[in-house]
């Protein structure tokens, strides 16, 4: 693979600052170029050899143990039934099951099966994809405007994975609905759309370069797993994709980008013939030089390139034409770049670390052929229900990850678990938290879809926002609906979601943080939203369990799905003792700030207001915000 120089790079933008566009040298594309990993074809590859032939329980094991083989590690047993129904719950729904659900008489491959059936999936896995997606309803920037219709992507893409939607499908109708059929819903292309913006601006011709600039930009990392957009201004310095080549790519979206000053985005729409394209110079908007045709990038080479032709809608059919290039099975990136996502959904890491760079400055694969196989799999059906099911029922992932001297012995040997020789734990995103701990509450709030609810804000964080930027919802059941219906507002992440590391939509996200805060520990502990659940999860449990021990029991059962152990229902009524003779000291009005909602009528304030409290424990303690 040929790389620039650094003189050569400095040379090439002080070329560009001094001589005419004329004087632009592409550089072709050679064999050489196609050489990195990422370009190859995509090959199914033979299932390899193994010592311990009764450990795979599907094809990815035989990849998986292969490479642990070959250094001397063991797996992990698998781990107990009730942690791979927690942890399968978690991985798919975003929900924690209840504890009949763990010590119901189903098999873990049937209650895979539920759960991929379940609409609460659709819920759960739309939430990565909004991450990728950069989904907001606002504008962003000083205004931070509503975008009114928004909501209707995040349905669209809920729907489309509970009815599991080929995912060759999915990629062509976010990229070119109105394209396909005349009649098709736009809504699917608000992906392309869905980034930041600024409706009033002085040049409405510099927005929308911008808008088609960050455009091509998330279509070439998300899809492709490629940061085309380091190629805006100046030949990609270590990939082999020239400015022409991203700007032949942006224009194949030219034609469907139009803006109107103070209008937010939408859905793309193709109005009249489409304009002349050109690269920019520097990257400059008001500096079109060399005018070019729309194509695909050149070092992606997949024999014949789908033909830009009209459309039956009398569209351009460039978008059409990229869809299918994209979903072509010879492409060797697609299908490549969504099974390492998929991976990485499940195991906190990708075989591919960098999840949306796949190019010279990104890191290999770990189990390459992996890979390969997974991808080659996935382009039979497009079928990512199976996919994850294929995941989800394999050894590797039924691992156990609970420390043991097997545990430690593989740590030691695998440290950065490269190999997989572990289920690695992982801490729950805010989402979940959020969602887990309404569940715990006995607050089961179904409703699916519209616009974003508004839960109460704390009025610190509220006041920094401009005059109705967040308009309570009034309905108070709504407030505790799922967290991917919560309002998504660019300048002010739901302050729970950004103290777990929600992205904040400005750009593609393709893998959250993982910080471990003060702020984490402060929100969970203090926070009015974390005293209003445990109020009314204890006001739930109380009725039937005013006896201690029931009433720890019930708890722990809907945070941890396990009945604690002996020396964690002692430590419990410890904490029941000390916090008793710690509330008799507290006044009236301070004890109805923390008893149950509702409160029994036979039940002594103080100790109604204990109840509150272990509750608040028990959202606090490790086992309940983490995937183990």
């Amino acid at each position: 693979m040929r790389k620039k120089t650094g003189l050569v790079f400095l040379l090439s933008l002080l070329s560009g600052l001094s001589l005419g566009v004329e004087e632009y040298q592409e550089l072709p594309i050679l064999d050489e170029d196609r050489e990195h990993w990422s370009f190859m074809p995509i090959e199914r590859p033979p299932l390899p050899v193994v010592k311990d032939g009764d450990w795979p329980q599907n094809p990815i094991d035989f990849f998986v143990l292969k490479q642990l083989n070959d250094v001397g590690i063991n797996p992990m047993p698998e781990a107990e039934h009730r942690a791979l129904v927690r942890r399968a719950h978690l991985d798919l729904t975003g929900l924690l099951p209840s504890y009949d659900e763990v010590v119901a008489d189903q098999s873990y491959v049937e209650l895979i099966d539920q759960l991929l059936a379940s609409p609460r999936f659709g819920e759960r896995q739309a939430q990565h994809w909004m991450d990728l997606a950069r989904f907001a309803e606002t504008d962003g920037f000083e205004h931070d405007k509503v975008r009114a219709t928004a909501w209707k992507y995040r349905d669209w893409v809920i729907s489309a994975f509970n009815s599991n939607l080929p995912y060759d499908k999915f990629v062509m109708q976010q990229l070119a609905a109105d394209e396909i059929s005349p009649n098709s819903d736009q809504t699917p292309t608000m992906f392309c759309l869905a980034g930041p913006d600024m409706p009033d601006i002085n040049s409405q011709i510099e927005r929308r370069h911008s808008l088609l600039n960050e455009l091509t930009s998330t279509v070439g990392a998300v899809f492709m797993g490629l940061q085309v957009g380091c190629a805006q201004c100046h030949d990609h310095k270590f990939d082999p994709i020239s400015q022409a080549d991203f700007y032949r790519m942006r224009a194949l979206f030219q034609p469907a980008v139009h803006v109107t000053k103070n209008q937010s985005v939408s859905a793309l729409k193709e109005q009249g013939e489409p304009q002349p394209a050109y690269l920019m110079t520097r990257g400059d908007f008001d500096k079109p030089e060399l005018e070019l045709e729309p194509g695909f990038l050149r070092v992606v080479s997949i024999g014949t390139v789908p033909a830009i032709g009209k459309t039956p809608s009398g569209t351009s059919g460039r978008r059409l034409a990229l869809a299918r290039w994209l979903v072509d099975r010879k492409h060797p990136l697609t299908a490549r770049v969504m099974m390492n996502r998929l991976w990485q959904q499940h195991f906190g890491t990708g075989l591919v670390s960098t999840l949306s760079d796949f190019g010279i400055m990104g890191t290999s694969p770990t189990h390459p052929e992996l890979l390969d196989w997974l991808a080659a799999e996935f382009q039979q059906h497009w079928d990512l229900k199976a996919m994850h099911k294929l995941i989800m029922t394999s050894a590797t992932y039924r691992q156990a990850s609970q420390e043991s001297e097997q545990f430690e012995e593989n740590k030691k040997a695998d440290p950065d678990n490269l190999l997989w020789s572990r289920f690695p734990r992982q801490r729950l995103d805010g989402e979940v938290i959020r969602d887990a701990m309404i569940m715990a509450a006995g607050l089961k709030q179904y409703e699916m879809g519209g616009p974003g609810v508004r839960p109460p804000l704390q009025k610190e964080v509220a006041q920094t926002l401009l005059k109705n930027q967040w308009d309570v919802s009034p309905n108070e059941s709504d407030h505790y609906r799922r967290s991917v219906y919560v309002f998504a507002r660019r300048n002010l992440r739901y302050p729970l979601f950004e103290a777990f590391d929600r992205p904040d939509a400005n750009v593609s996200c393709p893998q959250r943080q993982k910080s471990t805060t003060a702020p984490q520990a402060l929100i969970l502990f203090n926070s009015k939203l974390t005293l209003d659940l445990a109020r009314k999860m204890a006001g739930d449990i109380l009725p039937d369990c005013q006896d201690d021990d029931k009433f720890i029991r019930e708890v722990l059962r809907r945070c941890w799905s396990r009945e604690p152990e002996p020396e964690i229902l002692q430590a419990a009524r410890d904490f029941f003792t000390r916090s008793l003779k710690a509330s008799a000291n507290a006044s009236l009005d301070e004890l109805k700030q923390v008893t149950p909602t509702p409160l029994p009528a036979d039940l002594d304030p103080g100790k109604a207001a204990v109840y509150t409290e272990f509750c608040i424990v028990a959202f606090n303690t490790l086992e309940f915000i983490v995937n183990q």
